[in-house]
């Protein structure tokens, strides 16, 4: 049997397929068999990190409500199941959404210098009405954590602290919106590389994509590249730790680059 070296250079990237009912005559009897690229189609899962989606997603689409941005998510997410030229089509497993639903208890406002109450706040709602919808989405599971609500702290924003340090403004100049509150999740990322783990195992899928921008996931992503999933990170366009590139098979976005403010093909 005789192929020719043009051939055999196809079987770097795809298998070798031989089909002998396609070829003529002549090539039958030469021992010539005919190369077709065979495409592998992916199953892959998209996890994503809600806390970092939701705030990306401001920079990039501006506000939006609940049920605009869980259609946004969603369009966004099976973007990334075709290739950047569209030619080819991987297979849906599902959404993983990770977050934490928001503070519902009252808290001591130091500007304000009285007790608020979080679960009337209108970000909560917003938080809430977000999962509801996302809980309504075709293949997509919502996986929450939970907040501390012990260490509660505040903070001033940052361009005010330089200004009340070089004596620009003084304390009776700050305002309510010049204060925020920190609240740090637990259970997320824990959940985040169970999930990593458990999908690379039991070889339910062979393709993972992250929407974070975080390098917590990096043991969990070192662990399902050997277990051989193909592992994706999508920043949303965050810049990320160079180091990072070590621990993933590639990088794209498939979301609008707010610094060009034109859509990715």
């Amino acid at each position: 049997m005789i192929i020719t070296h043009q051939e055999m250079m196809c079987n770097d990237i795809y298998p070798l397929v031989v089909s002998l009912s396609n070829l003529s005559g002549d090539r039958r009897a030469q021992g010539i068999f005919s190369c077709e690229r065979e495409y592998k189609m992916e199953n892959t899962a998209i996890l994503v990190d809600g806390a970092f989606f939701i705030k990306r997603a401001r920079s990039i689409f501006g506000v939006k409500s609940p049920k605009e941005l869980a259609d946004l998510l969603y369009q966004h997410c099976h973007k990334h199941l075709s290739s950047s030229k569209g030619k080819t089509k991987n297979h849906l497993y599902r959404i993983f959404f990770y977050d934490c639903p928001p503070l519902s208890k009252k808290v001591f406002h130091p500007f304000l210098q009285k007790q608020i109450d979080l679960s009337k706040s209108s970000n909560s709602k917003w938080r809430l009405e977000l999962h509801e919808e996302l809980k309504r989405v075709r293949k997509t599971a919502l996986r929450l954590g939970h907040v501390d609500d012990i260490n509660v702290t505040w903070a001033i924003r940052y361009d005010k602290i330089k200004a009340l340090c070089s004596h620009k403004i003084n304390w009776n100049q700050l305002t309510e919106e010049d204060f925020s509150m920190n609240v740090k999740q637990k259970g997320v990322d824990m959940r985040i590389g169970i999930d990593i783990t458990s999908l690379a195992l039991k070889k339910q899928v062979t393709q993972i994509i992250l929407i974070s921008g975080d390098s917590d996931f990096v043991p969990a992503a070192k662990f399902a590249r050997r277990e051989g999933i193909d592992f994706i990170l999508d920043p949303m366009w965050a810049p990320i730790k160079p180091d990072l590139y070590e621990h993933i098979d590639g990088l794209r976005s498939t979301f609008p680059n707010p610094n060009k403010n034109t859509p990715v093909p």
